[in-house]
């Protein structure tokens, strides 16, 4: 199975639900336009997540889905916590981002981690840079260069 977006998100405040966009657009050193995580030069400025960790956590008797985990982006055929730092990501047509983070510490529990007891962003979740810019839409093809 070659990999692929599932669903890009975006929300306007941080702490709360992405919902899903049409498509977004990344920019270099920066972040996805009108996200509330976009801050430009730092390394977390777009996150990911894969489907396949939220089923995990539909398994569990969540109704959650594409979003609900604040990611950015919802990828299908990857394995994102097995990708070393530094590694390419190339997505679409036009767009480069470069893996800068495995995983995340959650300072609060969120409301997920409250109903199911546990949470898979934290652990399964990546962060990118933007390197190269580009629109981003549900369907587009994902190629991981190590």
């Amino acid at each position: 199975m070659s990999a692929k977006v599932i669903s890009v998100n975006i929300s306007e405040k941080k702490g709360m639900r992405k919902k899903e966009a049409a498509e977004i657009v990344l920019r270099q050193d920066f972040g996805i336009e009108g996200d509330a995580h976009a801050s430009g030069k730092w390394h977390r400025q777009v996150s990911l997540l894969a489907l396949e960790s939220i089923k995990k956590m539909q398994e569990m008797g969540l109704k959650v889905g594409p979003g609900d985990f604040a990611e950015n982006i919802t990828t299908e055929g990857i394995d994102l916590p097995r990708l070393p730092i530094g590694t390419r990501i190339f997505i679409g047509d036009n767009a480069e981002l470069e893996v800068s983070q495995i995983g995340k510490v959650c300072h609060t529990r969120c409301e997920i981690y409250n109903q199911a007891g546990d949470c898979v962003m934290p652990k399964e979740g990546i962060f990118v840079k933007v390197i190269k810019g580009g629109i981003v839409k549900k369907g587009d093809r994902i190629v991981v260069s190590r």
